[in-house]
């Protein structure tokens, strides 16, 4: 119980602070799940949309897979104050089912959406007063994990005629989470101290590490690995997704296998983000808009803890320091 004890407290001041750049809970023009998935209507992403508005609005969604390439989108019509469940495993449609990515929803708040969705809905016209919440509900584990997510303002990129067909570079920034720019004349980046509990034990503490952004972040990158008595030791922190990464510190090469609490500390630089890849089809490259320059973009990091001491899955999310 002592270490379950010290495990909770490090897990707490680590977080502490994190309201200061990341923000959930607020009303904006739209908002990120960062991680989504479904395995059947037993276990899947469950998101909660509130409109604040004072006329109805209609909420565009968009499921991105784990390297920003579009797979499905849809709609769904709010009238005033009103509140939308939205379970994914219900919404998916066929084909989608085990497939990991992350929804973008943005909200079209005109005279246009009075009587439902438009079919086409102009980047300029995305100014409506939504909120989210997430959870994944595991019903056969009898679990509901809190899913972090991330507020609004999104910034879409200037090329971007239509909503309703999103592609890799739509998204530039979103307000609510992180924001790296090596480009200014003092770079901002950041330091992310990413919580890990484990023990190599197959049922046992796991832990995975969620990192999305949106820019490519596809690389491998030098980072510190720390115990919980202050041990380090460098090893490598591999991305092999463009935006969405889910990493298990169990199977990072080179950690010592007494270090089975800490956290990652983890340094972007001016490479983390690059720009997107040509999507399938496309003629032309990503083209950065003038206010979001090459190689900068949104960061977001938590962690999902698992453990029979806890009896129930944990979400800590990833303290982080602009530099």
């Amino acid at each position: 119980m002592k270490k379950f004890a010290m495990a909770a407290v490090a897990a707490a001041a680590l977080s502490a602070g994190v309201a200061q750049a990341y923000t959930s809970g607020t009303f904006s023009n739209g908002f990120v799940v960062p991680n989504v998935i479904h395995n059947g209507p037993t276990d899947t992403t469950a998101v909660g949309i509130v409109n604040r508005g004072a006329v109805p609005t209609a909420v565009f969604w968009t499921f991105f897979d784990q390297d920003s390439a579009h797979v499905t989108d849809g709609c769904v019509f709010l009238t005033a104050g009103d509140y939308e469940p939205f379970v994914w495993s219900a919404r998916a449609g066929t084909g989608v089912e085990g497939k990991r990515g992350y929804l973008v929803f943005a909200a079209h708040n005109t005279a246009a959406t009075a009587t439902g969705c438009p079919n086409s809905a102009s980047p300029a016209n995305i100014d409506g007063s939504i909120s989210g919440n997430a959870f994944q509900v595991n019903t056969a584990a009898s679990d509901v994990a809190f899913l972090p997510v991330i507020d609004g303002p999104l910034t879409f990129h200037p090329n971007l005629t239509d909503v309703t067909i999103q592609g890799p570079d739509s998204v530039v920034k979103v307000e609510g989470a992180a924001y790296v720019d090596p480009n200014n004349a003092t770079p901002v980046n950041q330091e992310f101290f990413l919580r890990y509990f484990v023990d190599g034990q197959a049922g046992g503490n796991d832990t995975s590490v969620v990192i999305w952004s949106t820019g490519s972040h596809k690389k491998t990158q030098v980072v510190n690995i720390f115990d919980d008595k202050q041990n380090r030791k460098s090893v490598n922190l591999e991305l092999v997704k463009e935006e969405l990464d889910i990493v298990d510190p169990e199977k990072i090469v080179g950690r010592p296998g007494d270090f089975t609490d800490g956290f990652i500390h983890w340094i972007t630089d001016g490479s983390t983000l690059k720009a997107d890849p040509v999507p399938a089809g496309s003629a032309a490259a990503h083209t950065p808009p003038a206010a979001i320059a090459a190689n900068a973009g949104s960061i977001y990091a938590y962690s999902v803890i698992s453990s029979p001491a806890f009896g129930a899955v944990q979400t800590v999310l990833g303290a982080h320091n602009q530099r």
